[in-house]
């Protein structure tokens, strides 16, 4: 085709429905013949500034990468840092770690699935989903003192036990969410608008799906049951039973099912954790001495965390982690000098693995599908933009 029958359109960086990424369209007429993602325009230097941190400075540093998803990227760091130090967080505090990581999944799917509802016309889903986010943002806020930015996880263990009255609360969140999932079904995921909109549309086959590399809900979504939590089980996910979501149809309504059922599943596993939480320490026993109370270290805010790891000098050598995010796998490298801030620290976020997945989904499509596409993903640019 020649080149004057097809046009280059340029969507963001300012765009209100780009989300701070520039997205370059060949289009003819308003089919999507070559659609190219371009990032880049909120990048952070996380991974350059953390090597000139201290190691537990760098915990609130890593939860910026995704702020609707810090624990579970405040749990892959400190998991690699672990390893690192040749240490394991007691068992009470490993139940508390995916408390937190499983009450942040619902809540970042909630988030996702807004902004997914926004983009295609449904501002009432935007409001009801961002609405639902609120109980449990303050379930972690009760747990962890803070709304979005918890650095709750710290090396051996966590910074607070639960609070007086924390499994009721959660207990009625919990039932409230399984309620108002039933109330989406009817509303938003099954209205006839919402299935014009997504169901065929962004179709990413299983094939392709292993062979470019997405990973999450969008990699499950394609009928792929590749979860970390199950694949390479840590901290307490053998424990709890739950099962991996997938649906084969690979389209942005299966992109969409699949985080309503992985809701469902978290709010599932929170329930065992809270019937059959431990009891015991939530600090490893090398880092209890240093306390000077049991008590004044629950209540977090007579003890000055970044002083009382300010010294950590891991020995010489490399580590690993692998998670589950809310977006799907993370992977945390660290390299250790023997000094107090990290030789060399590598993100591989997944926002940046499914980055590749616009290119796919959206060939042959409408241009009005681009909104529709965009919101299944759950793309989040800052994650990229590590």
């Amino acid at each position: 085709m020649s080149e004057e029958q097809t046009l280059e359109l340029l969507i963001g960086p300012q765009h209100p429905g780009s989300g701070h990424m520039r997205l370059v369209a060949e289009m003819d007429g308003d089919v999507i013949l070559n659609f190219e993602p371009n990032i880049g325009y909120v990048h952070r230097a996380v991974e350059k500034i953390a090597e000139t941190k201290t190691y537990v400075q760098i915990i609130p540093l890593v939860e910026r990468t995704s702020l609707p998803d810090t624990a579970n990227h405040n749990l892959g760091y400190v998991l690699a840092l672990e390893r690192l130090l040749g240490i394991d967080a007691p068992l009470r505090a490993q139940y508390l770690r995916i408390l937190l990581a499983e009450i942040n999944r619902i809540h970042s799917h909630l988030y996702g699935m807004g902004i997914h509802g926004n983009m295609i016309g449904s501002t009432t889903m935007l409001m009801w989903a961002f609405g639902d986010r609120e109980p449990f943002i303050e379930l972690a806020q009760r747990l962890t003192g803070a709304r979005l930015s918890y650095s709750y996880i710290i090396p051996g263990g966590v910074r607070r036990d639960l609070p007086q009255d924390f499994r009721n609360d959660a207990l009625k969140a919990l039932s409230y969410m399984e309620r108002r999932l039933k109330d989406y079904d009817r509303i938003f995921v099954h209205n006839p608008v919402t299935l014009a909109r997504l169901k065929g549309v962004g179709v990413i086959n299983r094939i392709d799906a292993a062979r470019i590399g997405v990973v999450g809900p969008n990699l499950r979504a394609s009928g792929i049951a590749y979860d970390v939590r199950k694949i390479e089980p840590y901290c307490i996910y053998p424990d709890l039973d739950f099962e991996v979501v997938v649906r084969d149809e690979g389209d942005a309504h299966a992109r969409l099912l699949v985080r309503i059922g992985e809701i469902e599943q978290s709010i599932s596993m929170i329930r065992q954790i809270l019937g059959k939480i431990p009891d015991g320490s939530i600090l490893a026993d090398r880092y209890l001495d240093l306390v000077p109370s049991r008590t004044r270290f629950e209540k977090r805010s007579s003890v000055k965390f970044p002083a009382l790891f300010s010294g950590l000098k891991p020995s010489k050598g490399e580590a690993v982690s692998r998670v589950e995010a809310s977006r799907g796998e993370l992977f945390h490298y660290l390299v250790s000098d023997g000094s107090t801030h990290p030789y060399r620290f590598r993100i591989v976020t997944p926002s940046f693995k499914n980055l590749i997945a616009f290119k796919h989904a959206l060939l042959g499509q409408k241009l009005a599908d681009i909104p529709a596409v965009y919101g299944s993903l759950d793309y989040f640019p800052p994650e990229a933009d590590r």
